[in-house]
């Protein structure tokens, strides 16, 4: 009974470590271990619903099983397309403006020699990323708004004759939900960028500065070489995130006028499970996203330890 309790791993000096030794490491993980049991592993079998034509009378083991028949209804849905290609346009806008701000972001910063005004700037940046899309969907809706500022400005100075409905147009809708969204996070996704920036020796600047080179001959030589890799890993990890357009973002701004070019996966499960009752056909949907992610999520490190050596497992 006391060697199932011991651990096979050794410590460098070979002595074998026993879980009566480490204990209280294990009950300080344990409540994680509930919460991600809770809310992570026990909704997951819930997922028996896309196979089945569920009711929620008869529940998981009444229901009748369909088989493959909702992700068949699925494919040859109309709309299907639409989100699909909506999530993916919007989700891939977001990543590569949003990184190639932060990065541009954390550059300058970088090159501020005041620590005061450069803090403060850090600051004001880092602040949108922890507000909530319930409020700044407020007043984005009110600065875009047919009377609002951004309408009543570009009057005066010409630029448009009628007022420009930006969360009502189809055709503007999803650059609104791309410019948001990059304001609302490149702050705070500079931040791994920066860190990145303090790794380069100090040294490579000194000779640069000898060799004569100005600012801009350090930043294209030395700066963005230096954070290359850090550069390729980001842009690889964020391959998991390529179907994740926002819910809260999209959900605040969208109206049934830019379904069309607004609507993406988590908002049309959302609509199909608690607003048409279809809780078989939104969990197919959403199963077929996940198992995309995940096959996006070992692309993505793989990707990562090829390019960047970067390896989690």
């Amino acid at each position: 009974m006391k060697n199932l309790k011991k651990v096979r791993r050794k410590k460098p000096g070979g002595r074998k470590v026993t879980i009566r030794q480490t204990w209280q490491y294990h009950l300080l993980m344990l409540p994680g271990i509930l919460v991600v049991f809770i809310y992570t592993i026990i909704p997951f079998f819930g997922n028996v619903m896309a196979f089945q034509d569920f009711q929620p009378i008869l529940g998981f083991f009444r229901s009748r099983w369909v088989g493959l028949a909702n992700f068949k209804r699925v494919l040859h849905m109309p709309d299907a397309a639409r989100i699909f290609r909506n999530s993916l346009q919007i989700a891939v806008g977001k990543l590569v403006f949003s990184m190639l701000l932060s990065i541009f972001f954390a550059v300058l910063l970088n090159e501020i020699r005041h620590g005061g005004f450069k803090k403060i700037i850090q600051t004001i940046c880092f602040l949108p990323h922890f507000l909530s899309w319930v409020i700044l969907a407020t007043i984005f809706r009110n600065l875009l708004d047919v009377n609002g500022i951004v309408n009543q400005l570009l009057t005066s100075i010409g630029m448009i004759k009628e007022p420009i409905m930006f969360l009502g147009s189809n055709d503007l809708f999803q650059g609104v939900l791309i410019l948001t969204d990059v304001w609302k996070g490149f702050g705070y996704g500079a931040i791994i960028f920066l860190a990145a920036l303090m790794g380069i020796s100090p040294e490579l600047y000194e000779a640069a500065d000898i060799d004569g080179a100005g600012r801009f001959a350090k930043i294209w030589h030395i700066t963005l070489p230096g954070i290359r890799t850090t550069v390729v890993l980001v842009g690889t990890l964020n391959i998991a995130n390529i179907l994740n357009a926002g819910f809260d973002q999209v959900y605040n701004l969208y109206s049934p006028i830019v379904y069309r070019s607004g609507d993406i996966i988590d908002t049309y499960v959302y609509r199909m499970s608690f607003l048409s009752a279809q809780y078989s056909l939104a969990t197919a949907i959403g199963l077929m996203k996940s198992v995309i992610s995940f096959v996006l999520i070992v692309t993505a490190h793989s990707l990562a330890k090829k390019f960047a050596n970067y390896r989690i497992f």
